[in-house]
């Protein structure tokens, strides 16, 4: 039998057992209430006719006691009445008075005992052979003296019907509700174990769960996972994501486009030539993915001795002195930067995918470079590949055009495109005047994926709204041409463990070293941002936020530092030159405020950081608050908690972050609530050390597993599975060309 049968059944046992329980509640309240009704009707007839009565019943006249007892008997509920004496006979009765209830047998419950007593009222139910009755004895009081006592039998037929009639709707009801409670449960049920599988299927891929009914089996679940990666080969390592590579995908080279670059080589005024690290979430999260995986990186050398370290295919190996892969390089006018890097991609797209207040451009002559750069680049990834079929990972907004570029050039090239940013929705994406051409072009993917699935939801809704295609939504699928294009979610993650941390001193030095450096007491509190300088980044609110927290709570002034780490980003548009200068003077009037003697509550530091130090800065702070007013994961977060083996600090997050929907022990804000964001920075700032570690313990335990090299190890997987499927159909295709 079926679970939702058995539960059908259970439940109609239950309201079968609940109406049976009812129908005799129901019948004795009834009957007790029609009971008191009758005793009451029987004492108030008498009581209304008492000076009538006594006054005949002191003369004796008989006659006229007996019409006053008919007169009681056309009430329908009354049935027959007697008029009895003292002595216990009877005075007079009405033609059909039952010999049962004579005033003899009647008398010996209305006289006490005690001849000094009150007589008193008598009621009983008794049966006749036509039903059952009630008979009421109210005695007749007058000037002190008791002269009798009034016999009134009433019938209790109606209270019969009345209780068969309850019955029979109670029973009624019951077959009603019976029937609409089975099919809700069936409908209900249904839906229920959809959602609950769906959302377990959504645990097992390493996303968030999003019904908090789940929460508190997270970490059952986990260690599930846990035993099922032990027999299947354990967590992801690079050594289990290369391992992957050869066994599934027969060792092919990976071979991905980023416009950002991993490493640039800038020149020094002294003419030496240093190597430096992007701020850039993307190249933190696939840098170790290409470490591990080796192949070619393709991306635009911006550097200003880029061009000296190439060969003559302008390709690097990278790390410098490791060369565990090669980067390639592709290089740009300076009106091709402008228009398709700084113009469409981040005066237009950018600010179109994120909603922050900001007016998305586009202009046509951006939109051209956009095409010739998407082209370019198109071209250098087939100059890179080894084979008719390889595996090449497109990266982000910059080439949105570059996957049909490709697959023109590489029809069985198996593209992977993954968008880094969020997906706005279909009306929201509308605005873009170029909207079915990137749309086309990303659909020249074999997989396309994105953070979280409710972006997966939008891009599907807006194929749905300006292409010709099918759309298979069980399967979250897009036809287009005859060639599927499957559309995921794949959270994005940092790599474990962090191989900066490997020459930094642990986080007791640090702290002391960062405090020594920001020239702060030792027992000084610090809270730490690092972002780009970025208006989707929300670090004028975080500003206010501390801001806040100060005025709320000065016991903090003095001792609560907040440092921020702004690398420059995109100087060349005017936005981001503004947002510099709105930071610089929301600092100085803050600092202004709050300042006395050598203390500032904010130090903004404008300059790039290489990785250590960022992470030096990650594991000397109490704290570390991302603010996002809208990002597509925002790996800031991770960094700090896999930064902090000591199991120590707090990570406040903006609930605007994918990061908040995997990291639920975080403090979740809403950066535009500053009154909640600065309760949550005080939170923080006072939080217990056992609670630290257990908030950071779950964290740091969910990182490990569900690493960037599970989240290449995903899409790889489900690349070698579309390939397998292409393969397969690919041969009975052509069987069954052959077959006559």
């Amino acid at each position: 039998m079926k679970p939702p049968v058995r539960f059908v059944l259970a439940l109609l046992a239950g309201l079968a057992l609940l109406t049976w329980g009812a129908s005799v509640i129901i019948e004795k309240t009834t009957r007790d209430w029609f009971e008191r009704d009758l005793r009451l009707r029987a004492e108030l007839a008498v009581s209304g006719a008492r000076e009538v009565l006594t006054g005949n019943w002191r003369a004796a006249r008989s006659a006229e006691l007996r019409k006053i007892l008919i007169d009681f008997t056309h009430d329908e509920r009354i049935l027959s009445a007697a008029a009895c004496n003292a002595d216990f006979g009877t005075l007079t009765s009405t033609p059909d008075f039952p010999s049962e209830f004579s005033c003899r047998k009647v008398g010996a419950h209305v006289r006490p005992a005690d001849p000094r007593a009150s007589w008193t009222v008598w009621h009983t139910v008794a049966p006749l052979p036509a039903g059952s009755v009630l008979v009421s004895a109210i005695p007749l009081v007058a000037r002190d003296k008791t002269q009798g006592f009034v016999v009134l039998v009433h019938d209790m037929s109606h209270i019969e019907r009345r209780s068969d009639e309850g019955r029979y709707f109670l029973m009624l009801a019951f077959g009603v509700l019976a029937l609409i409670a089975a099919v809700v449960t069936i409908v209900a049920a249904r839906l229920y174990w959809r959602g609950w599988s769906n959302e377990l299927r959504r645990l097992l891929r390493g996303e968030v769960a999003e019904r908090p009914e789940f929460r508190p089996i997270l970490r059952d679940l986990r260690e599930l996972y846990d035993r099922i990666l032990e027999q299947e080969g354990g967590s992801w390592t690079p050594q289990r994501l290369r391992d992957t590579l050869r066994r599934h995908l027969h060792g092919e080279r990976v071979v991905m486009v980023a416009n950002r670059e991993p490493y640039i080589h800038v020149r020094q005024p002294d003419g030496s030539i240093v190597v430096q690290h992007p701020a850039s979430g993307l190249v933190t999260a696939l840098e170790p993915v290409m470490r591990a995986c080796s192949g070619v990186w393709v991306a635009h050398g911006s550097g200003s001795a880029d061009r000296d370290v190439v060969d003559e295919f302008n390709r690097v190996g990278v790390p410098p002195g490791e060369d565990a892969y090669t980067l390639r390089r592709v290089w740009l006018t300076r009106e091709e930067e402008r228009g398709y890097y700084y113009g469409f991609a981040n005066e237009g797209l950018w600010p179109l995918c994120h909603l922050a207040h900001a007016r998305p451009i586009f202009r046509s002559d951006d939109w051209n470079h956009y095409k010739t750069v998407n082209a370019r680049f198109a071209d250098a990834v087939c100059e890179e590949v080894d084979s008719d079929d390889p595996i090449i990972l497109v990266q982000d907004y910059h080439f949105a055009l570059a996957p049909r570029l490709i697959r023109e050039r590489l029809p069985r090239a198996t593209v992977i495109t993954f968008w880094h940013i969020p997906w706005p929705n279909a009306e929201h994406f509308g605005i873009c005047p170029w909207r079915n051409e990137i749309l086309d072009g990303m659909l020249g993917s074999s997989i396309i994926g994105f953070h979280t699935q409710f972006h997966c939801n939008n891009f599907i809704d807006s194929v749905d709204r300006y292409l010709e295609s099918r759309i298979d939504r069980e399967q979250h699928a897009i036809i287009q041409h005859g060639r599927s294009t499957l559309v995921r979610p794949y959270p994005i993650s940092v790599e474990w463990p962090v191989h900066w941390l490997k020459g930094l001193p642990d986080p007791a030095a640090c702290r002391a070293s960062v405090r020594e450096e920001l020239q702060l007491p030792a027992d000084a509190l610090l809270g730490v941002g690092v972002d780009r300088l970025d208006y989707t980044k929300g670090i004028e609110e975080r500003f206010l936020a501390v801001e806040r927290l100060l005025e709320l709570h000065p016991e903090f002034r003095g001792r609560f530092t907040f440092v921020q780490l702004a690398a420059p980003s995109r100087v060349e548009i005017d936005r981001y030159d503004q947002l510099g200068e709105a930071v610089v003077r929301l600092v100085d009037r803050i600092n202004d405020r709050f300042a006395k003697d050598s203390y500032r509550p904010i130090i903004l530091r404008r300059a790039h950081h290489e990785p250590p130090t960022v992470y030096r800065y990650y594991r000397a702070a109490d704290l570390c608050y991302v603010s996002s007013l809208h990002d597509g994961m925002n790996l800031v977060a991770k960094e700090f908690v896999a930064a902090r083996d000591d199991e120590r600090g707090v990570l406040v997050l903006s609930q605007f972050t994918g990061a908040a929907r995997e990291l639920a022990e975080a403090l979740v804000v809403n950066p535009y609530d500053l009154d909640q964001a600065s309760a949550a920075l005080a939170t923080a700032l006072v939080m217990a050390p056992d609670e630290q570690r257990e908030r950071m313990r779950a964290m740091r335990a969910f990182l490990a597993e569900f690493n960037v090299y599970r989240w290449a190890g995903r899409m790889l997987l489900d690349a070698a599975r579309l390939r397998q499927r292409d393969r397969l159909t690919g041969r009975l295709l052509e069987r069954e060309t052959r077959e006559p």
